[in-house]
């Protein structure tokens, strides 16, 4: 796989606290080498899209990070905020005590809140797939399919687990069918990793070395 193709691909992420002058950075690294988005905290979405105008680079921000377990009104706060500062892309976290209760309904419905707040704007689901069963992250994609996700996404990249081949490989057969589309996130540290991932059934990788992951 090309390089170029890879970094199509990358959802260029910086979920740590950071200056000004880091997000700046972020924003020129993904314009330079053609990243698919900017992956942000809310506070930093205004300067993300500031930076990132006139490029075809998007401004992703999380929704309910990194737990999930904000209010649902909170959550839909949230993302029209982020929608009015200049966010393109939202990435929001399943309550990961409904997951764990097997409360797929209650998962529905709210994802399916936050996604009407979203319009048209793109809304990726992240399931934090290391804290769940394979059968939890079945009915979790199903729950994102009915509530109308564009992507699932395996993690936020602070839980005791990144995403795995088998978690992609899972949640693509899962989803693909519905069309709905895949975003591997956290621990995807190289090139052969990004690789794996994609050949598994990923279609965007979420990973904050992008730079390094093209360079190899």
């Amino acid at each position: 796989m090309l390089k170029k193709d890879i970094a199509k691909m990358i959802d260029h992420t910086l979920l740590k606290p950071a200056k000004e002058s880091q997000i700046t950075a972020l924003c020129d690294e993904a314009k330079s080498y053609g990243f698919a988005s900017v992956c942000v905290n809310p506070c930093h979405v205004k300067l993300a899209s500031k930076c990132l105008d006139g490029s075809s680079v998007k401004v992703c921000t999380v929704i309910g990070f990194p737990l999930g377990e904000n209010t649902t009104a909170t959550k839909v706060f949230e993302t029209k905020n982020a929608i009015k500062n200049g966010a393109t892309e939202i990435d929001m976290v399943i309550n990961q005590s409904w997951a764990k209760s097997n409360a797929w309904k209650k998962v529905e419905k709210e994802v399916a809140l936050v996604k009407k707040a979203c319009g048209e704007v793109l809304l990726k689901v992240i399931l934090e797939t290391c804290n769940l069963t394979d059968k939890q992250i079945r009915e979790a994609c199903k729950a994102c399919v009915s509530a109308g996700a564009q992507f699932v996404k395996t993690s936020t990249g602070f839980g005791k687990g990144g995403a795995t081949v088998e978690a992609v490989s899972l949640m693509a057969d899962m989803v693909h069918p519905a069309g709905l589309k895949v975003k591997a996130s956290g621990g995807v540290h190289n090139y052969d990793e990004a690789v794996a991932m994609v050949k598994n059934g990923a279609d965007r990788i979420g990973a904050s070395c992008g730079v390094e992951i093209c360079k190899e």
